[in-house]
């Protein structure tokens, strides 16, 4: 008789590095930008510190990563939610902005994370490009839906609206019991028809 033999599967690349990302993502969330090492996340991954010098040059590297993936998914979920809203603009736009209030977006792990970011995009040089390109872009999308909607100077009101769903997200990650998202939303809908 002999003994069967488990199947090995070796991941790809791609899904350790996105493995490491995550396990990242996970431990600024818990444990802030002081506890988040390279034991703490190797650890939440369940990989060898090795295994992170292996795909990244360091955890700067690392955090600057998982920034610039944070931001992309965050875009995939902005679209997605313009995309489901059809045709009319400004419905376009409002669901690009609500999606700010609802689920992903809402995850409380996320303030964690996004602090870290925000914090580090004030000291280094990587980290305020990632976050310059990504808000950049951000307000580039508003501002187009903005205009489709017959916005006069759609660049500023993008630059106000983005505050102001920014502020309202902080308050919101900060304390869920504070005015809710469909207040938020409301709010954010009753300054887009004021403005636009």
């Amino acid at each position: 008789m002999t003994a069967a033999r488990q199947a090995f599967t070796r991941e790809s690349a791609d899904a350790r590095r996105t493995g490491l990302i995550e396990a990242t993502a996970a431990v600024l969330a818990e444990q802030g930008l002081a506890g988040t090492t390279v034991r703490a996340i190797c650890a939440k991954a369940g990989v060898s510190p090795g295994l992170l010098r292996h795909y990244f040059a360091g955890i700067d590297d690392l955090v600057a990563a998982t920034y610039a993936a944070t931001s992309d998914r965050m875009d995939a979920i902005f679209a997605g939610a313009v995309e489901g809203a059809g045709d009319d603009p400004p419905a376009r736009l409002t669901a690009y902005l609500a999606a700010s209030f609802r689920p992903p977006v809402t995850d409380p792990a996320l303030l964690g994370a996004w602090t870290a970011f925000w914090a580090l995009a004030r000291s280094d040089a990587r980290m305020a490009a990632i976050h310059a390109e990504s808000y950049a872009g951000y307000r580039e999308r508003l501002a187009d839906l903005l205009t489709a909607c017959g916005a006069a100077d759609a660049g500023r009101l993008a630059v106000l609206l983005t505050a102001m769903v920014d502020g309202l997200w902080l308050e919101l990650s900060l304390d869920s019991t504070s005015f809710g998202a469909e207040a938020a939303v409301e709010m954010v809908e009753r300054a887009v028809r004021a403005l636009v």
